[in-house]
């Protein structure tokens, strides 16, 4: 049985499309075990389409030891036990499409679990078929690692293997080994793979690390970088930022398969593709593989940062669109791997300050060049959960705790309900990692009944968004330098000409508006505060103005 394709084929609906993330884990739980899985996904997808989503993105279901939640593969054409079975998938995949979802799948073509039969294969001797399906290195003769490139979640990114007398690579956790890409063998067993699923019914794939995917056969040293010194005047706590990742990921053959696999997509209509695409240069790198016939869109991480004044958001809007020309951004300020922006973009702020805030930043999402991408439960405001050391499962976090928590305070599971209902509706038994109280007081359930709620705000937001015309997504992007806390920026296409104001500070601003656009239409969604007196808006704290001129 496969999934039955979606209707549409539409060649560019991503562009102003919205994808909700779903982390299967922490979604719901239909078995009871306490770990979320695809029977529990397809049970709450009326929820999903009301929310007014294009598509949904779902993290890695597959075949696994867990040691990093899914992102070890072990399996590429299964479905975990713990998710359910390939059935259940079919299912829910034909359920999502009858409710007028695309369903966009990760994929993790960089490296695999070291308990995959590839792997285990490849390590067994230096001659086997698959020996050089994975990145392995001699030692230096003094016995140490081969270079000095750093692993994503701290120190060495290489692993001895006695049996091979080498080291092999890895780029995240020792028990995630690095595929040798540059093997044509690899990439037609990964291209066969993606046909895979796309065979099921599969509406794209995210492409996780995808810029990890190749690396510099020289094996030359990655240069040091300067350090940026922490408020205690420290270094960072982890050693993958000591040093520019030149010669390690983001190499010209990445582009080259790119293309490759934009040719297997194109043979499925309306299909997309989305990579994340972390680096030292974000801009540049979503430029590249965005451009031409690579990926449709890519995200990075400059958004999933600290940082949220309006200065910062101008200068990094205003380095994308000097840089990224043709290519395709996508926003996300929230995802699996960072904490939630409602904390990480409020500091300083108290919480009613933050409900109001939290939808300035989904507007701003929806009328900046590009497609978005919202993290499960944004629409509900849910913050940071605080863990104790105890309920932690992240390696990350567990490796690198106190200084850095890890990820499973923004992997905790979805409130459904406050009412009598154990874990908040999650799960019958303890789920995976702890639903923390306060989560339970913005529970879907609750949330539903109040018109004025963040879920019915943002519900409106993206209703509002359904009703502009396409050209807002396409439209050129000029950032205006108000040099206050003003977030200013134009759209101009053909025929409308767009201007969107959002104050992110904590005291009222004004903006002169260019002529042209004294006499604009004011198309605001009815939920933020401004106004507009003659050639002049008053923005309060939160407030917010969308203006539009038809040619």
């Amino acid at each position: 049985m496969s999934g039955k394709p979606f209707s549409d084929k539409s060649g560019d609906w991503w562009r102003s499309g919205v994808i909700y993330q779903i982390y299967p884990r922490s979604f719901c739980d239909a078995n009871g075990d306490g770990i979320g899985d695809l029977p529990g996904i397809t049970e709450k997808l009326d929820y999903v389409q009301s929310l007014g989503v294009d598509a949904i993105w779902i993290s890695p279901f597959f075949k696994s030891p867990m040691a990093d939640f899914g992102y070890d593969v072990s399996d590429y054409r299964d479905v975990d036990p713990i998710f359910g079975k390939l059935d259940d998938f079919d299912r829910l995949i034909e359920a999502a499409h009858a409710r007028g979802l695309r369903v966009i799948i990760d994929q993790i073509l960089s490296h695999t679990s070291d308990q995959h039969p590839w792997f285990e294969e490849s390590r067994s001797s230096r001659d086997n078929p698959k020996a050089d399906w994975y990145v392995w290195a001699d030692p230096k003769p003094d016995g140490s690692a081969p270079n000095n490139w750093m692993s994503n979640f701290g120190g060495s990114a290489w692993r001895w293997c006695s049996r091979r007398r080498q080291y092999y690579l890895t780029n995240f956790l020792k028990e995630q080994p690095d595929l040798n890409l540059h093997n044509p063998e690899v990439q037609e067993q990964l291209l066969s793979d993606l046909k895979f699923w796309l065979d099921r019914g599969v509406d794209g794939f995210r492409l996780d690390a995808i810029n990890h995917a190749f690396h510099d056969q020289s094996l030359a040293d990655n240069p040091p970088r300067p350090l940026e010194l922490d408020e205690k005047g420290l270094p960072p706590v982890n050693t993958y930022n000591y040093q520019w990742h030149i010669h390690d990921k983001s190499q010209p053959e990445n582009l080259v398969f790119l293309q490759r696999v934009r040719q297997l997509m194109n043979q499925y209509p309306g299909t997309v593709t989305m990579g994340e695409v972390g680096d030292d240069n974000t801009h540049k790198i979503m430029a590249e593989y965005t451009t031409g016939e690579r990926l449709n869109m890519a995200y990075s991480f400059d958004l999933l940062t600290e940082e949220s004044s309006a200065k910062f958001l101008r200068d990094t809007l205003e380095k994308n669109r000097e840089v990224i020309e043709q290519g395709w951004p996508c926003w996300s300020i929230s995802n699996h791997d960072v904490p939630r922006s409602f904390t990480r973009w409020n500091k300083g702020f108290d919480t009613e300050q933050a409900m109001a805030r939290a939808p300035l930043f989904l507007l701003m999402q929806l009328t900046l060049r590009g497609s978005v991408c919202l993290y499960q439960g944004e629409e509900l405001g849910l913050e940071e959960a605080e863990l104790a050391f105890e309920d932690l499962v992240d390696p990350y976090g567990i490796n690198l705790w106190p200084d850095f928590k890890g990820r499973d305070g923004c992997r905790t599971p979805m409130p459904w309900s406050n009412s009598d209902e154990p874990n908040a509706g999650f799960s019958a038994v303890k789920p995976w990692l702890p639903v923390p109280e306060e989560h339970c007081h913005k529970a879907v359930s609750l949330q539903e009944k109040n018109p004025q709620s963040m879920l019915n705000r943002f519900r409106a937001l993206l209703d509002w968004h359904k009703n502009q015309s396409s050209e807002l997504a396409t439209a050129a992007q000029e950032i205006v330098d108000t040099q206050n806390d003003l977030l200013v920026f134009f759209r101009r296409g053909e025929m409308r000409e767009y201007l969107v104001a959002l104050n992110l500070g904590k005291d009222a601003e004004t903006f002169a508006l260019p002529s042209e656009f004294s006499s604009a239409e004011d198309i605001t969604p009815t939920l933020f505060a401004g106004e507009r007196n003659g050639e002049q808006l008053t923005l309060p704290p939160a407030g917010a103005r969308v203006l539009l001129r038809k040619q």
